[in-house]
């Protein structure tokens, strides 16, 4: 009996050493509230980066879509009038400045078609530079047909008319004109005037 209970003190020991030399183990991982803190650094280089992925490149927008992303949005004074001096001036500066846009675009056409034209011996090159060409000269007309119409806004600036609706005449809205300075329609006479049109159709 005295035998077996030494035994068994010896196996105990060995137990407890064991356990004694694995415990530094334990205390060299990283509790959880410090592999909480350290998590968010490892992901914010991945969220920047997709921030920066969904921004779009200037370039690629057409000057026809609309103005210009550089202005700032109009902020509103306490008991401001609706199309005061202040308001017109801002959307006189968009609409300027939209004009400008659509005007250096055609000049680049202009020249682009100038240095490129050739006369191609081959069929094939001569049919996809007319083309090209056409698709260019169709874009150039609807942006002609835009700084007409920019034109117009700015006269009805000048003449205090500009951002009423011309069906109804109420408001048009400072954030519907921002969108589209062109806009001569309250977003529910345009919308009337779209149905319309598909009943036509």
């Amino acid at each position: 009996m005295a035998v077996r209970k030494k035994v068994a003190k010896k196996k105990a020991s060995k137990k407890k050493a064991s356990v004694k030399k694995a415990a530094p183990k334990s205390k060299a991982a990283p509790s959880k509230a410090t592999a909480k803190k350290a998590a968010p650094k490892a992901v914010s280089k991945p969220a920047a980066a997709k921030k920066a992925a969904r921004k779009p490149a200037a370039s690629k927008r057409a000057a026809a879509d609309g103005p210009a992303d550089g202005f700032e949005p109009y902020k509103f004074k306490r008991g401001e009038a609706y199309m005061d001096d202040r308001m017109r001036a801002h959307f006189r500066e968009i609409l300027v400045g939209w004009k400008r846009e659509l005007m250096e675009e055609v000049d680049r056409t202009v020249h682009h078609m100038k240095d490129e034209a050739a006369n191609f011996p081959d069929p094939n090159d001569r049919a996809t530079q007319e083309s090209e060409f056409s698709l260019e000269l169709r874009a150039r007309d609807r942006e002609r047909k835009l700084i007409k119409k920019i034109d117009e806004s700015l006269s009805s600036i000048e003449s205090d008319d500009y951002g009423y609706c011309e069906g109804c005449g109420v408001e048009i809205g400072v954030r519907r004109l921002e969108a589209r300075p062109t806009a001569t329609l309250c977003i529910d006479c345009k919308t009337l005037d779209e149905i319309r049109e598909r009943q036509r159709s």
